[in-house]
């Protein structure tokens, strides 16, 4: 997506958000770029940090007007017409978040961001012993500090009002880490565990689209570091528990599919709401 489209969508969404807009942008891995999407791929950080540097120089024509004047080795912007200027609004500091797992993305986090968002299949180990101290060296490295830095988690749930319905729910989540577990560039996160063997297992069932057989292969050790697993009552309690002292923003999904389900979602929300996070 052209960062100017990009660019526009945000501003609109600020402006209709009254400042509330959080703008998120994320790589994907090279297989999926060619053969899922039919792009050409690009090394990941180089073309990130200029996508950023092109918004911000787009968000300032538009804003303070600025000469348009973006060049590099992916985007070249020097057009900005008045019929396709929107021109100031009232909030103009959109903060840009980047999902990051390995090592550069998460120093460019840290070097030209507002926050980082984890993939959902980091631990809480990784993210403090791996992730925030790359931030940290990338922030460092361009002069910055984090003291309004955001680390925006989005954890695997798995939480039923009883045994069966967790169970199901269990289920669900196994397959989900087992997928996730099956692609390379995830490896780190488990190579931080010990469990890089498991990685190889995945992907190469995967490669021989033997996807049914692949949760079994995701043990219990596993499910719950990755996991958060609880009853309705207790699971907001856990997520603080293992995430309270860094995270920022926790966001999460819950089925509501029978009477009461959203009820209970909401209780969850008001405990960790309440927490003051």
């Amino acid at each position: 997506r052209s960062p100017t489209v990009t660019a526009m969508m945000a501003w609109d969404l600020q402006t209709l958000s009254r400042g509330r807009f959080i703008l998120g942008l994320g790589t994907q891995v090279k297989g999926h770029i060619e053969r899922r999407y039919g792009m050409a791929w690009a090394l990941p950080v180089p073309r990130m940090r200029e996508y950023i540097l092109a918004l911000r120089a787009i968000w300032e024509c538009w804003q303070n007007g600025a000469p348009l004047n973006v060049r590099g080795a992916h985007y070249n912007l020097s057009v900005m017409v008045p019929l396709f200027n929107p021109g100031p609004i009232a909030h103009p500091h959109i903060p840009v978040h980047i999902a990051a797992i390995n090592t550069h993305m998460c120093q460019l986090a840290g070097e030209a961001c507002d926050g980082i968002r984890p993939h959902p299949i980091t631990t809480r180990k990784f993210i403090t012993e791996v992730m925030l101290p790359n931030a940290e060296a990338g922030a460092k490295r361009a002069g910055r500090r984090l003291e309004t830095f955001e680390v925006a988690i989005s954890p695997l749930v798995a939480v039923g009002e009883d045994g069966a319905e967790l169970a199901d729910r269990l289920r669900d989540v196994r397959a989900r880490i087992a997928f996730y577990a099956s692609t390379r560039t995830y490896r780190p996160v488990f190579d931080a565990h010990g469990w890089g063997g498991l990685v190889d297992r995945l992907h190469g069932l995967s490669t021989q689209q033997r996807w049914e057989e692949m949760p079994g292969h995701i043990s219990d050790e596993v499910l719950e570091t990755i996991a958060v697993v609880g009853t309705y009552r207790d699971v907001g309690r856990k997520i603080l528990e293992r995430y309270g002292d860094f995270a920022t923003r926790i966001e999460f999904s819950l089925p509501v599919r029978k009477p009461g389900d959203a009820e209970r979602l909401r209780g969850v929300i008001r405990e960790l709401q309440g927490s003051g996070g």
